[in-house]
């Protein structure tokens, strides 16, 4: 007897684990984020003006929104001649950008001042060049032209690089630069060609991780930048 009510208690207790069920979940989730962020307008001018977003790097992360315009177009200003705007977010300390949050900012920002839509312009490095190339994949519709700077690509970006075939692109990196290793922006330049887009690659060849100062210090990408419309 007791060999029988201990079988019956294992099939009894395997019965009851097989259990299915096949459903779907359906939800609405909304979060609350903070971003910081540098916004310069021109001043005295009533036409409208384009729009350059920039994306900086890991050490730039955090609360202090000077940091922001240490590494980036801010520094060279004054190489562009005609009036223009320049949005620089921040990211929170501990993590990547969250691109869904600063297109939604970029959005805001064009709706609330006098910013060409056809003029807007994505650029960012190392980090933020990763970002740069993210949101200009998730949104090619909004950027007239894209510029990533020592930036990091993964295999979804490879992948899905078919979106920007019709965008104008330029690739920098630094040919010495031992963080980002120049393959990745190579890569991505290499797919990019094979299906005929629009773009070009700088390697600098003196340059390591900071290939953003031979970039943003040269009057010649503000003049191809400025060029480019929707």
């Amino acid at each position: 007897m007791k060999k029988i009510s201990v079988l019956l208690l294992v099939v009894i207790g395997f019965t009851s684990f097989a259990q299915e069920t096949k459903a779907l979940f359906e939800e609405k989730i909304t979060k609350k984020v903070t971003m910081g962020y540098v916004l310069q307008l021109p001043e005295n001018t009533k036409e409208k003006y384009p729009l350059i977003v920039f994306l900086h790097g890991s050490g730039e992360r955090g609360t202090d929104l000077e940091l922001v315009k240490a590494h980036s177009p801010f520094t060279y200003q004054n190489l562009i001649k005609e009036p223009f705007a320049i949005l620089a977010p921040q990211c929170p300390e501990g993590i990547w950008w969250d691109t869904e949050v600063v297109y939604e900012l970029i959005k805001k920002t064009i709706a609330k001042n006098n910013i060409d839509p056809s003029r807007v312009y994505l650029t960012g490095l190392s980090m933020g060049g990763w970002g740069t190339w993210k949101l200009a994949l998730e949104h090619p519709e909004l950027f007239a032209a894209v510029a990533p700077v020592c930036a990091p690509v993964d295999r979804m970006m490879l992948f899905t690089a078919e979106k920007l075939k019709s965008k104008p692109i330029r690739i920098f990196h630094g040919a010495l630069d031992d963080v980002v290793t120049p393959d990745n922006s190579i890569e991505m330049f290499q797919k990019l060609k094979g299906i005929g887009a629009n773009v070009e690659l700088t390697i600098f060849s003196n340059d390591n991780h900071n290939s953003w100062d031979s970039t943003y210090s040269n009057p010649e990408f503000y003049t191809w930048l400025f060029q480019q419309h929707q």
